[in-house]
């Protein structure tokens, strides 16, 4: 099963960078060669770790030494989302660390091995066959309640430096034990974050929530987060996660048409919108279908349900019989 990292690991070893800093003044002119090969050399793969939605490619990935905002409206599925792409990550090769201080461990790793088994109770030999697989691709920090600031910095390095994951999720600023009017604090904090992710190439994700506005269904951008300002300007990039509640409310409604309804199912059921990205041009929207059963994201109305093959770590659509 996925490994647990308890509170019993001495993190005061971890809660600070010893380095004084001397080590990274450089003459200019050793940068000139790497700069050559950067502008007139072939261009490989877009760098940094692909979302799992094949209709986006490269427009958006998540690359090292970068911190990603998850913002939104409190249970738009800011999380569910998040987890998907953790998912997509671990099956790329990536080591993955969950700090979810509002979930059980149980409860977290529940939601993965439904959008990884595509099912609703997944059978108890394909949990375990799951449970194996995270092994050296997914740590979870078993601490459910606030922590405090620099306990979570020290837990980022922790797993950079002794696990060599390469994702930490930290869901979220609002269990970071900063105030909720602690607007300096709570920039000293992302910024501690940006300088811990751009030190040892650990990509941060941070779960934030944002302000309710005067209805549900308005989208929030990026200045409707709770807290500093600041916060939306430090990161490198900033992504919205919007729950269709308007779609959900008409489909409730008995009097619709066939026809209205056929008309309002189009319409996607969540927006993955990007509003920043720091090194890459692309700003956009990603529309979302949400299957209940898997808790799975896709970004295609109807079908495109896929399974996690454990044998071969990879994507399925069809089932071996």
């Amino acid at each position: 099963m996925a490994r647990t990292l308890p509170d019993s690991i001495d993190w005061e070893a971890y809660a600070s960078d010893e380095d004084d800093g001397r080590a990274d003044v450089r003459p200019a002119s050793e940068f000139v060669e790497d700069l050559v090969s950067h502008l007139h050399s072939p261009k490989e793969a877009a760098p940094g770790t692909a979302s799992p939605w094949l209709s986006v490619g490269d427009t958006l990935r998540f690359r090292e030494g970068e911190v990603t905002l998850w913002g939104g409206i409190n249970g738009h599925g800011k999380s569910a989302v998040l987890g998907e792409v953790m998912l997509h990550a671990m099956t790329a090769g990536d080591r993955v660390c969950i700090a979810s201080m509002e979930m059980r461990p149980i409860a977290t790793m529940e939601r993965l091995a439904r959008q990884a088994a595509a099912n609703e109770k997944p059978a108890p030999d394909f949990i375990r066959g799951f449970g194996r697989w995270t092994n050296e691709r997914l740590w979870l920090y078993a601490h459910v309640g606030t922590v405090e600031r620099t306990r979570m910095l020290a837990v980022a390095r922790y797993c950079r430096k002794e696990l060599g994951v390469h994702h930490v999720v930290i869901d979220s600023l609002l269990k970071c034990g900063i105030a909720p009017d602690d607007y300096a604090g709570q920039k000293a904090f992302v910024d501690a974050l940006c300088s811990l992710a751009r030190d040892t190439g650990v990509h941060i994700h941070l779960v934030h929530h944002a302000r309710k506005g005067e209805k549900e269904a308005n989208v929030p951008d990026k200045f409707d987060m709770k807290g500093a300002g600041e916060i939306a300007d430090l990161v490198d990039n900033m992504l919205i996660v919007h729950r269709n509640k308007s779609k959900e409310e008409l489909l409730r409604k008995e009097t619709l048409t066939a026809e209205k309804r056929e008309e309002v199912e189009l319409q996607a059921d969540t927006a993955l919108i990007c509003v920043k990205q720091r090194h890459h041009t692309w700003e956009g929207r990603i529309r979302l279908w949400f299957d209940a059963a898997s808790l799975q994201f896709r970004d295609v109305r109807s079908g495109g349900a896929r399974h996690l093959d454990l044998s071969s770590g990879t994507w399925n659509q069809q089932w071996q019989r």
